[in-house]
Protein backbone atom coordinates (compact mmCIF):
# COMPACT_ATOMS: atom_id res chain seq x y z
CA UNK A 1 0.00 0.00 0.00
CA UNK A 2 2.66 2.00 0.80
CA UNK A 3 4.77 1.46 -2.23
CA UNK A 4 1.60 2.17 -4.00
CA UNK A 5 1.77 5.80 -2.93
CA UNK A 6 4.85 6.19 -3.75
CA UNK A 7 4.18 5.24 -7.24
CA UNK A 8 1.68 7.74 -7.37
CA UNK A 9 3.78 10.46 -5.98
CA UNK A 10 6.10 9.96 -9.30
CA UNK A 11 3.50 10.47 -11.49
CA UNK A 12 2.11 13.94 -10.12
CA UNK A 13 4.03 16.93 -11.83
CA UNK A 14 6.14 19.31 -9.76
CA UNK A 15 6.42 22.01 -12.59
CA UNK A 16 4.08 24.27 -9.73
CA UNK A 17 5.48 25.54 -6.56
CA UNK A 18 2.25 24.12 -4.78
CA UNK A 19 2.32 20.48 -6.55
CA UNK A 20 6.14 20.38 -5.54
CA UNK A 21 5.50 21.53 -2.21
CA UNK A 22 2.61 18.36 -1.77
CA UNK A 23 4.75 16.21 -3.41
CA UNK A 24 7.25 16.89 -0.32
CA UNK A 25 4.28 17.09 2.14
CA UNK A 26 2.94 13.72 1.02
CA UNK A 27 6.15 12.42 0.82
CA UNK A 28 7.43 12.95 4.64
CA UNK A 29 4.13 11.48 5.89
CA UNK A 30 5.03 8.59 4.11
CA UNK A 31 8.65 8.11 5.39
CA UNK A 32 7.44 8.47 8.93
CA UNK A 33 4.73 6.31 8.77
CA UNK A 34 5.80 2.91 11.11
CA UNK A 35 4.53 -0.03 9.75
CA UNK A 36 5.40 -2.19 12.28
CA UNK A 37 3.92 -0.01 15.22
CA UNK A 38 0.09 -0.01 12.72
CA UNK A 39 0.39 -3.27 12.67
CA UNK A 40 0.79 -3.84 16.54
CA UNK A 41 -2.20 -1.14 16.37
CA UNK A 42 -4.36 -3.36 14.40
CA UNK A 43 -3.47 -6.49 16.35
CA UNK A 44 -4.15 -4.53 20.12
CA UNK A 45 -7.53 -3.81 18.48
CA UNK A 46 -8.31 -7.43 17.12
CA UNK A 47 -7.13 -8.48 20.37
CA UNK A 48 -10.14 -6.28 21.93
CA UNK A 49 -12.91 -7.94 19.51
CA UNK A 50 -11.65 -11.02 20.45
CA UNK A 51 -11.97 -10.28 24.25
CA UNK A 52 -15.45 -8.76 23.98
CA UNK A 53 -16.34 -11.77 21.72
CA UNK A 54 -15.39 -13.98 24.29
CA UNK A 55 -17.67 -11.95 27.19
CA UNK A 56 -20.96 -12.68 25.08
CA UNK A 57 -20.88 -15.91 26.03
CA UNK A 58 -20.64 -15.37 29.66
CA UNK A 59 -22.79 -12.46 29.36
CA UNK A 60 -25.96 -14.46 27.87
CA UNK A 61 -25.67 -17.24 30.56
CA UNK A 62 -26.33 -14.28 32.55
CA UNK A 63 -29.01 -12.76 30.79
CA UNK A 64 -30.68 -16.26 31.11
CA UNK A 65 -29.80 -16.93 34.44
CA UNK A 66 -31.90 -13.60 35.65
CA UNK A 67 -34.77 -14.31 33.49
CA UNK A 68 -35.34 -17.89 34.74
CA UNK A 69 -35.45 -15.77 38.21
CA UNK A 70 -37.83 -13.41 36.54
CA UNK A 71 -40.02 -16.14 35.42
CA UNK A 72 -40.08 -17.98 39.04
CA UNK A 73 -41.29 -14.75 40.25
CA UNK A 74 -43.63 -14.10 37.91
CA UNK A 75 -45.34 -17.97 38.67
CA UNK A 76 -45.67 -16.98 42.26
CA UNK A 77 -47.90 -13.73 40.97
CA UNK A 78 -49.59 -16.21 38.85
CA UNK A 79 -50.15 -18.66 41.25
CA UNK A 80 -51.50 -15.94 44.42
CA UNK A 81 -53.49 -14.04 41.96
CA UNK A 82 -55.45 -17.24 40.81
CA UNK A 83 -55.99 -18.52 43.79
CA UNK A 84 -57.28 -14.98 45.03
CA UNK A 85 -59.32 -13.99 41.63
CA UNK A 86 -62.93 -15.47 41.70
CA UNK A 87 -64.40 -15.59 38.17
CA UNK A 88 -67.84 -17.20 37.44
CA UNK A 89 -68.64 -18.25 41.13
CA UNK A 90 -65.08 -20.12 41.69
CA UNK A 91 -61.08 -19.13 42.31
CA UNK A 92 -59.86 -18.53 38.64
CA UNK A 93 -57.53 -21.54 39.91
CA UNK A 94 -59.47 -24.02 39.63
CA UNK A 95 -60.03 -23.02 35.92
CA UNK A 96 -58.73 -25.47 33.65
CA UNK A 97 -57.49 -23.53 31.86
CA UNK A 98 -55.51 -21.65 34.42
CA UNK A 99 -53.92 -25.37 35.99
CA UNK A 100 -52.85 -25.66 32.49
CA UNK A 101 -50.99 -22.89 31.63
CA UNK A 102 -49.51 -23.24 35.59
CA UNK A 103 -47.83 -26.93 34.87
CA UNK A 104 -46.97 -25.54 31.45
CA UNK A 105 -45.25 -22.37 33.16
CA UNK A 106 -43.24 -24.37 35.60
CA UNK A 107 -42.27 -27.15 33.02
CA UNK A 108 -40.52 -24.78 30.55
CA UNK A 109 -38.72 -22.98 33.75
CA UNK A 110 -37.16 -26.34 34.38
CA UNK A 111 -36.67 -26.98 30.83
CA UNK A 112 -34.84 -23.22 30.68
CA UNK A 113 -33.09 -24.02 33.98
CA UNK A 114 -31.56 -26.87 33.03
CA UNK A 115 -30.41 -25.90 29.09
CA UNK A 116 -28.95 -23.14 30.81
CA UNK A 117 -27.03 -25.02 32.76
CA UNK A 118 -26.08 -27.24 30.17
CA UNK A 119 -24.63 -24.55 28.53
CA UNK A 120 -22.57 -23.12 31.42
CA UNK A 121 -20.86 -26.54 31.81
CA UNK A 122 -19.81 -26.96 28.21
CA UNK A 123 -18.62 -23.44 28.79
CA UNK A 124 -16.54 -24.32 31.58
CA UNK A 125 -15.21 -27.96 29.88
CA UNK A 126 -14.92 -27.05 26.10
CA UNK A 127 -14.80 -23.42 25.85
CA UNK A 128 -17.05 -20.87 24.22
CA UNK A 129 -16.43 -21.52 20.86
CA UNK A 130 -17.56 -25.06 21.17
CA UNK A 131 -20.19 -24.39 23.26
CA UNK A 132 -21.56 -21.47 20.80
CA UNK A 133 -24.54 -23.76 19.54
CA UNK A 134 -25.18 -25.00 23.51
CA UNK A 135 -25.40 -21.03 24.09
CA UNK A 136 -27.03 -19.90 21.10
CA UNK A 137 -29.94 -22.32 22.20
CA UNK A 138 -30.49 -20.92 25.54
CA UNK A 139 -30.81 -17.37 23.97
CA UNK A 140 -33.46 -18.45 21.88
CA UNK A 141 -35.56 -20.69 24.77
CA UNK A 142 -35.41 -18.80 27.82
CA UNK A 143 -36.29 -15.30 26.73
CA UNK A 144 -39.29 -17.03 24.72
CA UNK A 145 -40.09 -19.07 27.95
CA UNK A 146 -39.91 -16.04 29.89
CA UNK A 147 -42.31 -14.10 27.62
CA UNK A 148 -44.97 -16.63 27.62
CA UNK A 149 -45.38 -17.36 31.58
CA UNK A 150 -45.20 -13.72 31.56
CA UNK A 151 -48.16 -13.27 28.88
CA UNK A 152 -50.10 -16.16 31.07
CA UNK A 153 -49.50 -13.94 34.21
CA UNK A 154 -50.80 -11.02 32.59
CA UNK A 155 -53.69 -12.96 31.49
CA UNK A 156 -54.75 -14.00 34.86
CA UNK A 157 -54.30 -10.57 36.32
CA UNK A 158 -57.26 -9.05 33.82
CA UNK A 159 -56.80 -5.35 33.15
CA UNK A 160 -54.62 -4.94 36.08
CA UNK A 161 -52.17 -6.97 34.68
CA UNK A 162 -51.16 -4.31 31.99
CA UNK A 163 -51.34 -1.48 34.42
CA UNK A 164 -48.08 -1.04 36.30
CA UNK A 165 -49.91 -2.03 39.41
CA UNK A 166 -48.25 -5.80 39.60
CA UNK A 167 -45.09 -5.07 37.61
CA UNK A 168 -45.49 -8.04 35.02
CA UNK A 169 -45.44 -5.06 32.00
CA UNK A 170 -41.97 -4.47 32.79
CA UNK A 171 -41.18 -7.42 32.69
CA UNK A 172 -42.64 -8.48 29.80
CA UNK A 173 -40.20 -5.33 28.08
CA UNK A 174 -37.07 -7.25 30.12
CA UNK A 175 -38.03 -10.33 28.57
CA UNK A 176 -39.11 -9.06 25.04
CA UNK A 177 -36.08 -7.24 24.79
CA UNK A 178 -33.80 -10.03 25.37
CA UNK A 179 -34.77 -11.41 22.44
CA UNK A 180 -33.29 -8.61 20.51
CA UNK A 181 -30.37 -8.02 22.47
CA UNK A 182 -26.97 -10.08 21.61
CA UNK A 183 -28.25 -10.74 18.16
CA UNK A 184 -32.10 -11.63 17.47
CA UNK A 185 -33.80 -14.96 17.85
CA UNK A 186 -33.34 -15.46 13.82
CA UNK A 187 -29.33 -14.86 14.01
CA UNK A 188 -29.20 -17.67 16.77
CA UNK A 189 -31.78 -20.35 15.10
CA UNK A 190 -29.93 -19.81 11.86
CA UNK A 191 -26.71 -20.48 13.98
CA UNK A 192 -28.44 -23.53 15.49
CA UNK A 193 -29.60 -24.81 11.69
CA UNK A 194 -26.16 -24.11 10.42
CA UNK A 195 -24.10 -26.75 13.01
CA UNK A 196 -26.86 -29.19 12.91
CA UNK A 197 -27.35 -29.41 8.90
CA UNK A 198 -23.46 -29.74 9.39
CA UNK A 199 -22.90 -32.32 11.56
CA UNK A 200 -25.28 -34.66 9.18
CA UNK A 201 -23.79 -33.39 6.02
CA UNK A 202 -21.61 -36.61 5.85
CA UNK A 203 -24.04 -38.97 6.23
Amino acid sequence: YIRGIESKLDQIPTDYPESAAFVAQIRSLVEAFDLDQYMKTLNALYRHDEIAQGRLGPGRIHHCMRLIGLAERTLERLCRRAASRVAFGKPVSEQTVTQERIAESRIMIEQARLLTLNAAHAMDTVGNKVAKTEIAMIKVAVPNMACQVIDWAIQAHGGGGTSNDFGLTAAYATARLLRLADGPDEVHRNQIARQELKKHSNK
